[in-house]
């Protein structure tokens, strides 16, 4: 069986190429194609591939601005002309998903979310007022256009990753989808037997729906330490108005950011995350999250009250609201309440996301795709 997989950039190694990565090791011998490739910013695996780049790849500066590209990117996507393959697998959250499967083949789509940028985080993307008024044009177009790439004869099945993403799916595109939970490596996490350091983490992508600076103005009024890592577009800004008990780390490796799972007080998350590998790798490590109770962290983390009844251990604690008032709230009853974590019971509740698990549900999506 021939398979080529589709994914929007390959600029990083974040969730969505992790996600990638495990497509690469289920078949061994698939193509790549992709909007943007930064040789050598993802793993050897995906590297040692045959990759494809839209002809965006080779514009100057490219790699550091591709986000500005957007109003290119259906085209981009629709310009590559696929032949002799029977599975399409794409990884999307952007343009992904529209790519042209040859015929007879089968397109599965795993979204990690529909388009945010003109869906559901537009305000925060394209600003409001005169920005928004100005941008609207672009928006509507690229709405038409990702629903008409979205219709059964484009994509046979859509998976989605979490059970919020596959309620968008159906809203915005009026499809059903399976849902499969993305893989964790959890075996990359241990919990720490003498226990956390005084610092809570933030870990960040510094773009608008991320909300670092709702984490910074909590901790502003707490006044407890709070350590940021990794980088974006959005760090310089909130850097320079953050007070002296906020701590900015910048891009930390894997190993790094282990270390600070196993040592951090709690994982702050105060994103509306569409699924959120993050929480999941904090809880390997048997660290509690205070996250934002709407959204991914609603399907991973496990609140006070919620869980025991199923005989499920605590895992963090939610907030209602995307305000500073609420997160400190939060992080106030998570100090009164510390001891009712138990670290170990923690990693348990990780432990179900590892990757085994998503191999096995993958292949059975495709199985029954393919046979339809």
């Amino acid at each position: 069986m021939r398979v080529a997989l589709v994914h929007d950039w390959l600029t990083g190694m974040r969730g969505g190429e992790r996600c990638l990565h495990e497509f690469a090791r289920l078949w061994p011998e698939a193509d790549i194609y992709t909007l943007i490739h930064v040789p050598g910013s993802t793993s050897p695996l995906i590297e040692g591939r045959n990759i494809y780049a839209s002809p965006l790849s080779r514009l100057p500066g490219a790699p550091r601005h591709y986000r500005k590209l957007l109003p290119l990117f259906p085209w981009a996507i629709e310009h590559f002309r696929l032949t002799d393959y029977d599975l399409v697998l794409s990884s999307s959250h952007a343009v992904a998903k529209g790519i042209r499967a040859p015929s007879g083949a089968t397109h599965v789509s795993y979204c990690f979310t529909p388009m945010r940028y003109v869906w559901d985080q537009a305000d925060a993307y394209l600003g409001r007022g005169v920005r928004r008024w100005l941008s609207e044009p672009l928006a509507a177009g690229l709405r038409r256009w990702d629903r008409r790439t979205s219709s059964p004869e484009r994509v046979q099945r859509f998976v989605a990753i979490s059970h919020t993403v596959a309620d968008r799916i159906q809203r915005h595109y009026g499809r059903d989808s399976d849902v499969v939970y993305p893989p964790v490596e959890v075996e990359r996490f241990s919990v720490r037997p003498e226990g956390p350091d005084d610092f809570y983490l933030v870990v960040g992508g510094f773009v608008p729906y991320k909300r670092e600076d709702l984490a910074i103005d909590a901790f502003a009024e707490l006044g407890l330490p709070l350590w940021i890592a990794g980088d974006g577009p959005g760090r310089a800004a909130l850097e320079a108005r953050a007070p002296d008990n906020v701590r900015f780390l910048g891009r930390v490796d894997d190993a790094e950011l282990a270390d600070l799972y196993r040592r951090c007080r709690a994982l702050i998350y105060p994103q509306d995350e569409d699924f959120g590998i993050v929480p999941v790798e904090a809880q390997a490590s048997g660290r509690p999250v205070i996250s934002y109770g709407h959204g991914g962290a609603t399907e991973t983390v496990v609140p006070q009250g919620r869980g025991e009844a199923g005989g499920r251990a605590p895992t963090g604690v939610w907030f209602d609201e995307q305000t500073p008032r609420a997160l400190i709230e939060a992080v106030r009853h998570f100090e009164a309440t510390e001891s009712e974590f138990e670290p170990t019971a923690i990693r348990t509740h990780a432990e179900w996301f590892r990757n085994e698990r998503f191999h096995d549900e993958i292949r059975a999506v495709v199985a029954r795709a393919m046979s339809a």
